[in-house]
């Protein structure tokens, strides 16, 4: 094992895909990977894949230390690449522990890779849902389901293996599990005004966001509400026809679709509803996003992630998921309450701070040295 450094400069590597993207695991690891390095004292390294000269779409701390792995050419080379890359990092960084945050499959083979040379965590993004897809193929499911087996093999050869939620846990059948929620990364200081009439909502286009449904719902609102503004953020996606589907249901002129949105915080606060209506989530960073913004919630319970975050009725609504009917009930009485809204927004923003960055983290700090003690 490399050598244990002085507590306040542990050394940490994350090996990842990349950090260029807007996706949630791009910001959650700004976040996490910032905050060990300029709060907590941590040496921080971050290993990517293929990301020479690509700028990150979010912040990250100066103090951190960023290593690229290039690989190309046929599989064969491409894998030869990389398993050389990340052989020659870990040995150039020679840290205390190594966190993979690949949801990929190649991440679970790292202490293979490195004989278990390391001390290592894997941190789990994503549900198993996402790998099914919309409607899987009987070929697809065994292909899954022989993955799933792979992967449930290799996790038991990390120190720990990390999730986002209580659900996530069922999934998997280890005993070195452990249950570490994302960190947000903002707080405003005050609360959102909940006055416009504006419901937001969050996510790249995809068949797991269900803006479809969302559009459904929203056909129902605008009826006795033509007043109310939908706004959609997010990486688009024309194989989904969103803004088609919307024309068709008679509410284009009342739904918005706008790109990634760097200041997400800003709309938040501009806002008075968020709607998620995923169909399944690795966790559900929006809702969390939302709330501490001060604006309450409207979700489907689906796996996984909203149950853990939304106390149903207090600080938002919790629907069967699928249950458009009910999902455009709960809507409405957000929206025809203003007092309501305002009650539950101010609730949602106390509830959340269970997951400021300093809580979070502080769950990392001693899980890290646990591990290297």
């Amino acid at each position: 094992m490399p050598c244990i450094h002085s507590e306040i400069n542990m050394r940490l590597l994350y090996i990842t895909n990349g950090i260029h993207g807007a996706a949630g695991l791009e910001r959650v690891l700004s976040v996490k990977a910032s905050y060990l390095a300029d709060i907590l004292g941590y040496d921080i390294h971050i290993m990517t894949l293929n990301s020479a000269g690509k700028i990150p779409f979010y912040d990250f701390s100066k103090k951190i230390t960023f290593h690229n792995i290039a690989a190309s050419g046929n599989p064969l080379q491409y894998i030869k690449q990389y398993l050389t890359g990340i052989i020659n990092t870990a040995s150039s960084v020679s840290p205390d522990v190594v966190s993979v945050c690949d949801d990929g499959l190649k991440g679970f083979f790292f202490p293979q890779i490195t004989r278990k040379k390391y001390r290592s965590i894997y941190e789990r993004h994503v549900s198993k849902n996402i790998e099914l897809g919309y409607k899987p193929t009987v070929i697809k499911k065994l292909k899954t389901s022989l993955a799933f087996g792979l992967m449930n093999n290799l996790a038991k050869h990390f120190d720990r293996f990390v999730v986002l939620t209580k659900d996530n846990v069922s999934e998997w059948n280890l005993k070195n599990i452990v249950v570490i929620s994302n960190p947000l990364s903002f707080e405003p200081e005050g609360y959102a005004a909940l006055d416009n009439l504006k419901v937001i909502a969050v996510g790249r286009q995809s068949y797991q966001k269900g803006f479809d449904r969302l559009l459904e719902i929203w056909a129902i609102i605008q009826q006795k509400h033509p007043d109310w503004k939908l706004e959609i953020y997010g990486k688009s996606d024309d194989s989904l026809r969103l803004p088609i589907i919307a024309e068709e249901l008679g509410i284009a002129q009342s739904v918005s679709f706008f790109e990634p949105e760097r200041n997400i915080q800003q709309k938040y606060m501009e806002s008075s509803i968020y709607a998620l209506s995923s169909r399944f989530e690795g966790f559900g960073m929006v809702l969390v996003e939302a709330m501490i913004c001060g604006v309450p919630c409207v979700s489907f319970d689906c796996p996984c992630g909203p149950s853990d975050i939304i106390k149903n009725g207090e600080d938002g609504f919790l629907v069967e998921n699928d249950n458009i009917g009910l999902f455009a009930s709960k809507l409405s009485i957000l929206i025809e309450d203003a007092n309501k809204r305002k009650i539950m927004g101010r609730k949602a923003k106390e509830n959340v701070k269970r997951y400021l960055p300093e809580k979070i983290l502080s769950q990392w700090d001693e899980l890290f040295k646990s591990i290297v003690e």
